[in-house]
Protein backbone atom coordinates (compact mmCIF):
# COMPACT_ATOMS: atom_id res chain seq x y z
CA UNK A 1 0.00 0.00 0.00
CA UNK A 2 1.91 3.41 -0.83
CA UNK A 3 2.11 5.78 1.70
CA UNK A 4 0.96 9.58 1.14
CA UNK A 5 4.59 11.00 0.31
CA UNK A 6 4.50 7.91 -2.24
CA UNK A 7 1.20 8.82 -3.65
CA UNK A 8 1.83 12.03 -5.70
CA UNK A 9 4.93 13.93 -5.29
CA UNK A 10 6.02 17.31 -5.16
CA UNK A 11 7.65 17.32 -8.60
CA UNK A 12 7.72 21.86 -9.20
CA UNK A 13 5.32 24.36 -9.81
CA UNK A 14 2.26 23.50 -10.92
CA UNK A 15 -1.21 25.71 -11.40
CA UNK A 16 -2.70 25.48 -8.24
CA UNK A 17 -6.62 26.06 -7.28
CA UNK A 18 -7.72 26.43 -3.36
CA UNK A 19 -10.51 25.51 -2.14
CA UNK A 20 -12.23 24.18 1.09
CA UNK A 21 -13.95 20.88 -0.41
CA UNK A 22 -13.14 18.67 -3.10
CA UNK A 23 -15.72 15.80 -4.24
CA UNK A 24 -13.87 13.57 -6.49
CA UNK A 25 -16.71 11.47 -8.49
CA UNK A 26 -19.52 12.68 -10.26
CA UNK A 27 -22.10 9.79 -8.98
CA UNK A 28 -25.16 9.76 -7.38
CA UNK A 29 -23.05 10.08 -4.03
CA UNK A 30 -20.70 13.07 -4.73
CA UNK A 31 -23.63 14.88 -6.65
CA UNK A 32 -25.78 14.85 -3.44
CA UNK A 33 -22.90 15.81 -1.35
CA UNK A 34 -22.58 18.52 -3.43
CA UNK A 35 -26.30 19.52 -3.61
CA UNK A 36 -26.47 20.35 0.12
CA UNK A 37 -23.48 22.46 0.50
CA UNK A 38 -24.31 25.81 1.49
CA UNK A 39 -23.27 28.54 -0.24
CA UNK A 40 -20.98 30.14 1.24
CA UNK A 41 -18.43 27.25 1.15
CA UNK A 42 -16.55 26.76 -1.69
CA UNK A 43 -16.42 23.22 -3.39
CA UNK A 44 -15.35 21.63 -6.84
CA UNK A 45 -16.39 18.25 -7.88
CA UNK A 46 -13.95 16.28 -10.59
CA UNK A 47 -16.02 13.76 -12.71
CA UNK A 48 -13.23 11.56 -15.23
CA UNK A 49 -16.23 11.09 -17.85
CA UNK A 50 -16.66 13.94 -20.20
CA UNK A 51 -20.69 14.48 -19.13
CA UNK A 52 -22.90 13.48 -16.14
CA UNK A 53 -24.72 10.31 -16.33
CA UNK A 54 -22.92 8.61 -19.23
CA UNK A 55 -22.05 6.15 -19.91
CA UNK A 56 -24.62 4.58 -17.34
CA UNK A 57 -22.84 2.04 -14.95
CA UNK A 58 -25.94 0.31 -12.97
CA UNK A 59 -29.41 -0.81 -13.68
CA UNK A 60 -31.17 1.90 -11.83
CA UNK A 61 -33.12 -0.44 -9.49
CA UNK A 62 -34.84 1.61 -6.49
CA UNK A 63 -37.94 1.48 -4.56
CA UNK A 64 -40.90 3.95 -5.70
CA UNK A 65 -41.77 4.75 -1.99
CA UNK A 66 -37.83 5.61 -1.70
CA UNK A 67 -37.89 8.15 -5.19
CA UNK A 68 -41.21 9.94 -3.06
CA UNK A 69 -39.30 10.07 0.25
CA UNK A 70 -36.22 11.23 -1.20
CA UNK A 71 -38.66 14.57 -3.80
CA UNK A 72 -36.64 12.48 -6.97
CA UNK A 73 -39.13 13.98 -10.06
CA UNK A 74 -41.44 11.22 -10.65
CA UNK A 75 -40.76 11.20 -14.57
CA UNK A 76 -37.46 9.73 -13.52
CA UNK A 77 -38.93 6.65 -12.07
CA UNK A 78 -40.70 4.00 -14.36
CA UNK A 79 -43.18 1.93 -11.43
CA UNK A 80 -42.99 -1.90 -11.47
CA UNK A 81 -45.74 -3.99 -9.86
CA UNK A 82 -45.58 -7.35 -10.76
CA UNK A 83 -42.12 -9.62 -11.35
CA UNK A 84 -41.30 -13.25 -12.08
CA UNK A 85 -38.79 -15.14 -10.22
CA UNK A 86 -37.11 -17.84 -11.80
CA UNK A 87 -34.44 -20.68 -11.28
CA UNK A 88 -33.62 -23.12 -14.15
CA UNK A 89 -36.81 -25.47 -12.75
CA UNK A 90 -39.03 -23.07 -10.90
CA UNK A 91 -41.16 -20.20 -10.92
CA UNK A 92 -42.70 -17.14 -8.98
CA UNK A 93 -44.61 -14.82 -9.58
CA UNK A 94 -44.61 -12.05 -7.24
CA UNK A 95 -47.21 -8.93 -6.19
CA UNK A 96 -44.97 -5.76 -5.60
CA UNK A 97 -48.28 -3.64 -5.76
CA UNK A 98 -47.50 -3.08 -1.96
CA UNK A 99 -44.06 -1.59 -2.68
CA UNK A 100 -43.51 -1.11 -6.58
CA UNK A 101 -40.08 -0.88 -7.97
CA UNK A 102 -39.14 2.08 -9.56
CA UNK A 103 -36.64 1.49 -12.25
CA UNK A 104 -35.18 5.05 -12.50
CA UNK A 105 -33.21 7.21 -15.59
CA UNK A 106 -29.94 7.12 -14.21
CA UNK A 107 -28.78 9.98 -17.04
CA UNK A 108 -31.83 12.11 -15.89
CA UNK A 109 -31.62 11.88 -12.34
CA UNK A 110 -28.07 12.30 -12.15
CA UNK A 111 -27.48 15.39 -13.93
CA UNK A 112 -30.82 17.00 -12.18
CA UNK A 113 -28.68 16.22 -8.69
CA UNK A 114 -26.13 18.02 -11.03
CA UNK A 115 -28.39 20.61 -11.34
CA UNK A 116 -28.81 21.34 -7.88
CA UNK A 117 -24.81 21.27 -7.48
CA UNK A 118 -23.21 24.02 -5.20
CA UNK A 119 -20.19 23.42 -5.96
CA UNK A 120 -17.76 24.24 -9.42
CA UNK A 121 -18.19 20.99 -11.34
CA UNK A 122 -15.24 19.74 -13.52
CA UNK A 123 -16.17 16.98 -16.45
CA UNK A 124 -13.40 14.97 -18.36
CA UNK A 125 -10.83 15.46 -15.32
CA UNK A 126 -8.75 12.54 -14.27
CA UNK A 127 -8.12 12.41 -10.69
CA UNK A 128 -4.23 11.41 -9.85
CA UNK A 129 -3.98 11.06 -6.64
CA UNK A 130 -3.21 13.37 -3.26
CA UNK A 131 -0.56 14.30 -0.57
CA UNK A 132 -0.95 15.90 3.01
CA UNK A 133 1.02 19.15 2.70
CA UNK A 134 0.81 21.69 5.23
CA UNK A 135 -1.96 20.86 6.94
CA UNK A 136 -3.90 20.88 3.36
CA UNK A 137 -4.40 18.20 1.00
CA UNK A 138 -2.76 18.62 -2.41
CA UNK A 139 -4.51 16.91 -5.15
CA UNK A 140 -3.53 16.49 -8.69
CA UNK A 141 -5.82 16.46 -11.47
CA UNK A 142 -5.58 16.44 -15.38
CA UNK A 143 -7.79 18.00 -17.59
CA UNK A 144 -7.79 18.71 -21.05
CA UNK A 145 -4.16 16.98 -21.18
CA UNK A 146 -3.01 19.64 -18.52
CA UNK A 147 -2.19 19.11 -15.35
CA UNK A 148 -2.89 20.93 -12.32
CA UNK A 149 -3.20 20.89 -8.33
CA UNK A 150 -6.29 21.64 -6.31
CA UNK A 151 -5.81 22.36 -2.54
CA UNK A 152 -8.48 21.39 -0.23
CA UNK A 153 -9.22 20.96 3.37
CA UNK A 154 -11.37 18.25 3.08
CA UNK A 155 -12.07 15.36 0.29
CA UNK A 156 -14.98 13.65 -0.22
CA UNK A 157 -14.06 10.16 -2.05
CA UNK A 158 -16.95 9.21 -4.06
CA UNK A 159 -14.69 7.55 -6.93
CA UNK A 160 -16.93 4.24 -6.42
CA UNK A 161 -15.21 0.70 -6.20
CA UNK A 162 -11.93 2.25 -7.23
CA UNK A 163 -11.62 4.04 -3.48
CA UNK A 164 -9.03 6.42 -5.40
CA UNK A 165 -8.54 8.95 -2.81
CA UNK A 166 -7.97 6.56 0.28
CA UNK A 167 -5.49 4.22 -2.08
CA UNK A 168 -3.71 7.49 -2.78
CA UNK A 169 -2.97 8.01 0.74
CA UNK A 170 -2.85 4.65 2.16
CA UNK A 171 -5.94 4.63 3.72
CA UNK A 172 -7.72 1.24 2.17
CA UNK A 173 -7.05 -0.19 -1.09
CA UNK A 174 -10.12 -1.26 -3.11
CA UNK A 175 -12.17 -4.37 -2.50
CA UNK A 176 -10.97 -7.32 -3.72
CA UNK A 177 -14.25 -9.05 -3.96
CA UNK A 178 -16.66 -7.01 -6.52
CA UNK A 179 -19.93 -7.31 -8.42
CA UNK A 180 -19.12 -6.97 -12.00
CA UNK A 181 -22.49 -6.95 -14.43
CA UNK A 182 -23.26 -5.70 -17.79
CA UNK A 183 -26.43 -4.83 -18.96
CA UNK A 184 -28.14 -5.09 -22.97
CA UNK A 185 -30.71 -2.06 -23.32
CA UNK A 186 -32.83 -2.23 -26.30
CA UNK A 187 -36.41 -1.18 -27.54
CA UNK A 188 -39.14 -3.74 -26.69
CA UNK A 189 -42.40 -2.74 -27.54
CA UNK A 190 -43.97 -6.02 -26.62
CA UNK A 191 -42.50 -6.25 -23.07
CA UNK A 192 -45.47 -5.74 -20.75
CA UNK A 193 -44.18 -2.87 -18.90
CA UNK A 194 -45.32 -3.51 -15.69
CA UNK A 195 -43.40 -6.50 -15.26
CA UNK A 196 -39.73 -7.24 -14.62
CA UNK A 197 -38.32 -10.76 -14.26
CA UNK A 198 -35.43 -12.01 -11.61
CA UNK A 199 -33.31 -15.32 -12.36
CA UNK A 200 -30.79 -16.85 -11.33
CA UNK A 201 -29.05 -20.45 -10.71
CA UNK A 202 -27.08 -21.73 -14.38
CA UNK A 203 -27.29 -18.61 -16.21
CA UNK A 204 -25.93 -16.42 -13.43
CA UNK A 205 -23.25 -18.80 -11.36
CA UNK A 206 -22.87 -16.79 -8.13
CA UNK A 207 -25.29 -13.29 -9.28
CA UNK A 208 -28.78 -13.06 -10.89
CA UNK A 209 -29.98 -11.45 -13.54
CA UNK A 210 -32.79 -9.23 -14.59
CA UNK A 211 -35.18 -7.66 -17.01
CA UNK A 212 -36.73 -4.40 -16.27
CA UNK A 213 -38.53 -2.06 -18.58
CA UNK A 214 -37.69 2.04 -18.21
CA UNK A 215 -39.12 5.42 -18.59
CA UNK A 216 -37.81 5.83 -21.83
CA UNK A 217 -39.86 2.26 -23.22
CA UNK A 218 -36.72 0.12 -23.62
CA UNK A 219 -36.00 -3.22 -21.30
CA UNK A 220 -32.90 -3.47 -19.79
CA UNK A 221 -31.72 -7.12 -19.58
CA UNK A 222 -28.94 -7.89 -17.45
CA UNK A 223 -26.24 -10.18 -15.53
CA UNK A 224 -23.99 -9.84 -12.64
CA UNK A 225 -21.34 -12.15 -10.66
CA UNK A 226 -18.84 -12.03 -8.38
CA UNK A 227 -15.41 -11.43 -8.45
CA UNK A 228 -13.41 -13.98 -7.56
CA UNK A 229 -16.17 -15.97 -6.24
CA UNK A 230 -16.45 -16.68 -10.29
CA UNK A 231 -13.93 -16.81 -12.93
CA UNK A 232 -16.31 -16.14 -15.74
CA UNK A 233 -16.92 -12.63 -17.66
CA UNK A 234 -20.56 -11.09 -17.66
CA UNK A 235 -20.27 -11.26 -21.24
CA UNK A 236 -20.19 -14.97 -22.01
CA UNK A 237 -22.70 -15.41 -19.38
CA UNK A 238 -25.07 -13.07 -21.42
CA UNK A 239 -24.14 -14.36 -24.99
CA UNK A 240 -24.90 -17.71 -22.84
CA UNK A 241 -27.99 -16.21 -21.87
CA UNK A 242 -29.23 -15.52 -25.23
CA UNK A 243 -27.78 -18.35 -26.89
CA UNK A 244 -30.01 -20.80 -24.95
CA UNK A 245 -33.98 -21.03 -24.79
CA UNK A 246 -34.09 -19.26 -21.39
CA UNK A 247 -35.60 -15.91 -22.93
CA UNK A 248 -38.92 -17.67 -24.46
CA UNK A 249 -39.18 -19.73 -21.14
CA UNK A 250 -39.05 -16.65 -19.15
CA UNK A 251 -41.46 -14.58 -21.97
CA UNK A 252 -38.47 -11.77 -22.28
CA UNK A 253 -38.05 -10.26 -26.01
CA UNK A 254 -34.91 -11.04 -27.65
CA UNK A 255 -32.90 -7.79 -28.70
CA UNK A 256 -31.73 -6.99 -32.39
CA UNK A 257 -29.67 -4.26 -31.36
CA UNK A 258 -28.77 -2.71 -27.67
CA UNK A 259 -26.79 -0.24 -26.30
CA UNK A 260 -24.33 -1.90 -23.94
CA UNK A 261 -24.10 -0.56 -20.24
CA UNK A 262 -21.49 -1.90 -17.19
CA UNK A 263 -20.72 -1.35 -14.20
CA UNK A 264 -18.91 -2.49 -10.95
CA UNK A 265 -19.84 -2.33 -7.12
CA UNK A 266 -18.16 -3.56 -4.27
CA UNK A 267 -19.11 -7.06 -2.73
CA UNK A 268 -17.72 -6.84 0.57
CA UNK A 269 -18.81 -6.00 3.83
CA UNK A 270 -19.98 -2.95 5.04
CA UNK A 271 -17.10 -0.34 6.25
CA UNK A 272 -17.85 1.50 9.19
CA UNK A 273 -14.82 3.83 9.42
CA UNK A 274 -15.70 6.59 7.26
CA UNK A 275 -13.62 9.60 8.24
CA UNK A 276 -9.73 10.11 7.97
CA UNK A 277 -8.48 13.43 9.11
CA UNK A 278 -10.02 15.31 6.13
CA UNK A 279 -11.14 12.49 4.11
CA UNK A 280 -14.78 11.19 3.93
CA UNK A 281 -15.62 8.03 2.32
CA UNK A 282 -18.90 7.68 0.85
CA UNK A 283 -21.40 5.90 -1.66
CA UNK A 284 -19.79 2.57 -3.27
CA UNK A 285 -16.10 3.58 -2.06
CA UNK A 286 -17.92 3.34 1.61
CA UNK A 287 -19.48 -0.10 -0.23
CA UNK A 288 -22.70 1.19 0.49
CA UNK A 289 -24.59 -0.65 -1.75
CA UNK A 290 -27.66 -2.96 -0.53
CA UNK A 291 -25.94 -6.89 -0.55
CA UNK A 292 -28.66 -8.39 -1.29
CA UNK A 293 -29.29 -6.92 -4.76
CA UNK A 294 -26.68 -4.28 -4.64
CA UNK A 295 -28.81 -1.81 -4.69
CA UNK A 296 -27.13 1.92 -4.50
CA UNK A 297 -28.80 4.98 -5.48
CA UNK A 298 -31.10 5.86 -3.24
CA UNK A 299 -28.77 4.85 -0.03
CA UNK A 300 -25.71 6.91 -2.06
CA UNK A 301 -28.67 10.15 -2.45
CA UNK A 302 -29.65 10.01 1.28
CA UNK A 303 -25.95 9.48 2.93
CA UNK A 304 -24.36 12.21 0.61
CA UNK A 305 -27.07 14.57 1.17
CA UNK A 306 -26.89 14.38 5.19
CA UNK A 307 -22.89 14.62 4.61
CA UNK A 308 -23.27 17.99 2.26
CA UNK A 309 -25.34 19.19 5.35
CA UNK A 310 -22.82 17.98 7.78
CA UNK A 311 -19.75 19.53 5.84
CA UNK A 312 -21.86 22.59 5.80
CA UNK A 313 -21.50 23.08 9.37
CA UNK A 314 -17.81 22.98 9.46
CA UNK A 315 -17.80 21.38 12.71
CA UNK A 316 -15.96 17.58 13.58
CA UNK A 317 -18.53 16.88 15.84
CA UNK A 318 -20.89 17.20 12.81
CA UNK A 319 -18.96 15.28 11.18
CA UNK A 320 -19.02 12.35 14.01
CA UNK A 321 -22.35 12.59 14.07
CA UNK A 322 -23.25 11.90 10.46
CA UNK A 323 -21.00 8.82 11.01
CA UNK A 324 -22.28 7.49 13.86
CA UNK A 325 -26.06 7.90 12.04
CA UNK A 326 -24.87 6.23 8.99
CA UNK A 327 -23.25 3.10 10.99
CA UNK A 328 -26.71 2.65 12.86
CA UNK A 329 -28.51 2.31 9.91
CA UNK A 330 -26.35 0.31 7.99
CA UNK A 331 -23.60 -1.62 9.83
CA UNK A 332 -26.06 -4.20 11.12
CA UNK A 333 -28.78 -4.72 8.58
CA UNK A 334 -25.17 -4.86 5.71
CA UNK A 335 -24.02 -7.61 8.65
CA UNK A 336 -27.11 -9.97 7.92
CA UNK A 337 -27.34 -9.50 4.37
CA UNK A 338 -23.87 -10.41 3.66
CA UNK A 339 -24.23 -13.12 5.48
CA UNK A 340 -26.68 -14.43 2.95
CA UNK A 341 -25.04 -12.97 0.09
CA UNK A 342 -21.99 -15.24 1.09
CA UNK A 343 -23.73 -17.72 1.41
CA UNK A 344 -25.91 -17.32 -1.87
CA UNK A 345 -22.31 -17.03 -4.20
CA UNK A 346 -21.99 -20.81 -3.40
CA UNK A 347 -25.34 -21.92 -4.44
CA UNK A 348 -25.94 -24.70 -7.55
CA UNK A 349 -28.93 -24.45 -9.50
CA UNK A 350 -30.39 -27.24 -7.49
CA UNK A 351 -30.12 -24.76 -4.16
CA UNK A 352 -31.58 -22.14 -6.45
CA UNK A 353 -34.55 -24.24 -7.68
CA UNK A 354 -35.33 -24.99 -3.41
CA UNK A 355 -34.58 -21.42 -2.75
CA UNK A 356 -37.34 -20.24 -5.71
CA UNK A 357 -39.54 -22.90 -4.32
CA UNK A 358 -39.56 -21.41 -0.70
CA UNK A 359 -40.02 -18.49 -1.75
CA UNK A 360 -43.61 -19.38 -2.66
CA UNK A 361 -44.52 -20.09 0.73
CA UNK A 362 -43.84 -16.12 2.01
CA UNK A 363 -45.66 -13.31 2.25
CA UNK A 364 -44.64 -10.52 -0.97
CA UNK A 365 -43.79 -8.42 1.78
CA UNK A 366 -41.49 -10.37 3.52
CA UNK A 367 -39.84 -11.10 0.10
CA UNK A 368 -39.68 -7.54 -0.56
CA UNK A 369 -37.80 -6.64 2.49
CA UNK A 370 -35.11 -9.37 1.85
CA UNK A 371 -34.54 -7.76 -1.22
CA UNK A 372 -34.50 -4.25 0.08
CA UNK A 373 -32.05 -5.52 2.60
CA UNK A 374 -34.55 -4.88 5.27
CA UNK A 375 -34.63 -6.64 8.12
CA UNK A 376 -37.04 -5.74 11.56
CA UNK A 377 -35.72 -4.35 15.11
CA UNK A 378 -37.54 -7.16 16.60
CA UNK A 379 -36.17 -9.99 14.48
CA UNK A 380 -32.90 -8.52 15.19
CA UNK A 381 -33.45 -8.82 18.30
CA UNK A 382 -35.13 -12.09 18.95
CA UNK A 383 -32.84 -13.96 16.85
CA UNK A 384 -29.44 -12.37 16.58
CA UNK A 385 -27.32 -10.79 13.31
CA UNK A 386 -25.39 -14.03 12.56
CA UNK A 387 -28.39 -16.36 13.05
CA UNK A 388 -31.17 -14.41 10.89
CA UNK A 389 -28.11 -14.70 7.77
CA UNK A 390 -27.85 -17.75 7.97
CA UNK A 391 -31.47 -18.53 8.66
CA UNK A 392 -32.10 -16.26 5.20
CA UNK A 393 -29.43 -18.30 3.83
CA UNK A 394 -31.14 -21.30 4.20
CA UNK A 395 -35.14 -20.38 3.81
CA UNK A 396 -33.74 -18.29 -0.12
CA UNK A 397 -30.86 -20.19 -1.05
CA UNK A 398 -32.01 -23.96 -0.58
CA UNK A 399 -29.22 -25.05 2.29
Amino acid sequence: MASPSQAVPNTGMMDRVDTEILIVGGGPAGLSVASTLPQDISAILVHQDRSIGTPVRTSGGCWMRDVNALGIPAEFAHPVHHADIYSDNEHLKLDMSSDPVGVLNVTALYRWLAGQSRADIRCGTKYLGTRREGGKLISRLRENRVEYEIASRVIVDASGWHCAVLQSLGLSPPPDRRGIGIEYEFAAPSHDPDRAALFFGSATPTGYGWAFPSTLGSLRLGVGLIEPDSDQSPKALMEGLLASNAMERMGLPRPQSFHVNAGILPSVPFTSDLIFDGVIRVGDSANMATPTLGEGIRICIEHGRTLGAALGKNSPKALTQWERIVRRKLALQYRIGFEANRRAAAYTPRDWDRSVARMRTLPPEELLRFFQNDFSARMIAQRGAQSIGRKIGRMLGGR
